[in-house]
C-alpha cells in the first residue's frame, strides 16, 4: 500500500514538472489561473477597464489620426495639446490592436486580451528556458525549469499585471513578450535572421517602453560570442541587420511625435494636466530626475508591503515578494559564465536607470511594477544562480513568492 501511494505520489509530481515545463502546458493553466482570478469575485474577466486607451488610439489610426478620435469616460494621464487628447505612451501597442478594434470597436474587452497575452509570455518563458539549456546557455533540470516557469507565472509582478486590463499594465504586458522574442530569436536562429529578428523584436520593445531596448544588450553580446570563428565583413553585415529595424522604429517614433507636436524629441508630457503631488514634483522637478532616485529606490527594492496598508500600493521588495530572485546574487560567483552575466547585468542596469529617475513609484500597484521591463536577464540570471541548488529550495522560494502575490492581488481587487 505505501509503495503504491509513493508510486502514486511520484507519478503526480511528474505530471506536474512536464505541466510546466511544457511551453504549451504552461500557457494554459497559467492562462485558466488568469482568466479565473480575474472573473471572480470581481467580475471584472466580462468587461474591459476603465481605461483602455490602446483601444481608442488604435481606433484613431484607423481613420488615419494621431488624437483621439472617441473620448474615453475616464481621461486620467491623457496628453492635452491644442484642444485634442493624445497619449504619451509608445503606440506599438495600439498599432498590433489596429485588426481586432476594427472588428471589435473600441469596447474590445482589454482585461481579457491583456490576460491571454500574459498567459501567452509563461509559455514563452518556458519555451526560453528549453532553448537556453539546449543551447548551454544554462544546465537546469527539468524540474528546475518546471519551478523557474511556475515562479513567473506566479511569483512575480507580471502575475498582478496580467489581471487588470489598463493602458499601464497592457502596455507593460506586451513589451514584456517584445522582450521575450528578442531573446528567443538570439537563441533560435542563426547569423544575419537571429539579428534581424532580435532587433524587430527590441524594435517593438522601443515603441512600446523606450527603455526596454536596453535589455537587448544580452541577446547582441550572446551573438557576438556564438559567432566564430571570427569573420569581421559577416560581423558587420549581420549587426547591419540587427540595426534596421532599430534605426526604422527610431525614425518612425520621431515623426510620429513631429506629427502630433511638431517636435520629434517631444512625447507629450509636459501637457498631461497633472494633478496633487504629481502637479508639485513636475513643476519642481520635471517628468526624470535625480531627487526621484531614492524613494523609487525604497520602493522597488527594500519596502515591504505586509501587513497590507494605504502605502502597500506604492509597490514592493523586488527581493523579498519574489525571493527565488535572491538566487541571481549566486550567478556571480560562476566564473565560467562571466561575459553572459556581465551583459545581463548590464541589461538589467542600464534598463533600470530610466525607471529610477522617473516621478512616481507606479503607483497604484501591488509589488514593483515597473521591474518587470528586465525581468527577462532577471530570469536568466537567476537561473544561472540557481543551477546548483536543491530543487526543494527554489520551490519553497517560489511557492512563497506565489503566496504573496496571490494575496496582492485579492486585495487590489
Amino acid at each position: 500500500m505505501q509503495a503504491r501511494l509513493s508510486e502514486l505520489r511520484q507519478h503526480m509530481a511528474l505530471t506536474v514538472v512536464n505541466l510546466w515545463e511544457s511551453p504549451w502546458g504552461a500557457v494554459i493553466t497559467a492562462g485558466l489561473v488568469y482568466l479565473l482570478v480575474a472573473a471572480y469575485p470581481s467580475g471584472r474577466l466580462f468587461t474591459r477597464s476603465y481605461q483602455p486607451f490602446y483601444n481608442y488610439l488604435a481606433d484613431a489610426f484607423l481613420h488615419g489620426q494621431t488624437w483621439l478620435r472617441l473620448i474615453p469616460p475616464f481621461m486620467d494621464d491623457l496628453v492635452v495639446f491644442n484642444g485634442r487628447f493624445y497619449l504619451y505612451w509608445a503606440p506599438f501597442p495600439a498599432l498590433a490592436l489596429i485588426p481586432f478594434v476594427a472588428l471589435f470597436g473600441v469596447g474590445l474587452n482589454d482585461v481579457l486580451y491583456t490576460a491571454l497575452i500574459a498567459a501567452f509570455n509563461v509559455g514563452l518563458v518556458a519555451q526560453l528556458l528549453r532553448t537556453a539549456c539546449h543551447n548551454q546557455v544554462l544546465q537546469l533540470s527539468k524540474e528546475q525549469r518546471a519551478i523557474l516557469t511556475f515562479f513567473f507565472a506566479f511569483g512575480t509582478v507580471h502575475f498582478m499585471l496580467a489581471q487588470y486590463g489598463r493602458v499601464w499594465y497592457t502596455g507593460q504586458i506586451i513589451g514584456f513578450t517584445c522582450s521575450l522574442l528578442a531573446y528567443l530569436s538570439a537563441f533560435s536562429l542563426r547569423g544575419a535572421k537571429a539579428w534581424f529578428f532580435s532587433g524587430l523584436a527590441l524594435a517593438a520593445a522601443l515603441l512600446t517602453r523606450s527603455q526596454m531596448v536596453f535589455t537587448g544588450i544580452f541577446p547582441a553580446t550572446y551573438l557576438f560570442l556564438r559567432d566564430k570563428p571570427r569573420d569581421w565583413r559577416r560581423e558587420i553585415y549581420n549587426l547591419a541587420w540587427g540595426v534596421l529595424p532599430l534605426a526604422a522604429a527610431v525614425l518612425f517614433y520621431l515623426s510620429y511625435n513631429q506629427a502630433r507636436f511638431s517636435n520629434p524629441m517631444d512625447v507629450g508630457l509636459a501637457y498631461i494636466p497633472y494633478a496633487g503631488v504629481y502637479r508639485d514634483a513636475f513643476q519642481n522637478n520635471g517628468f526624470f530626475n535625480l531627487q526621484y532616485v531614492p524613494i523609487n529606490f525604497y520602493y522597488h527594492y527594500i519596502f515591504y508591503p505586509f501587513p497590507l496598508r494605504l502605502e502597500s500600493l506604492q509597490g514592493g521588495s523586488l527581493f523579498l515578494l519574489s525571493p527565488l530572485f535572491f538566487a541571481a546574487i549566486a550567478a556571480f560567483w560562476k566564473p565560467c559564465e562571466r561575459a553572459y552575466i556581465l551583459a545581463l547585468l548590464a541589461s538589467i542596469l542600464l534598463t533600470d536607470i530610466p525607471i529610477l529617475l522617473c516621478m512616481g513609484t507606479g503607483f497604484a500597484q501591488f509589488g514593483p511594477r515597473y521591474t518587470l521591463d528586465f525581468t527577462v536577464p532577471l530570469l536568466l540570471l537567476t537561473a544561472i544562480g540557481m543551477e546548483k541548488w536543491k530543487p526543494g529550495i527554489s520551490l519553497i522560494l517560489a511557492v512563497i513568492s506565489a503566496i504573496q502575490f496571490f494575496i496582492g492581488v485579492r486585495i487590489l481587487g
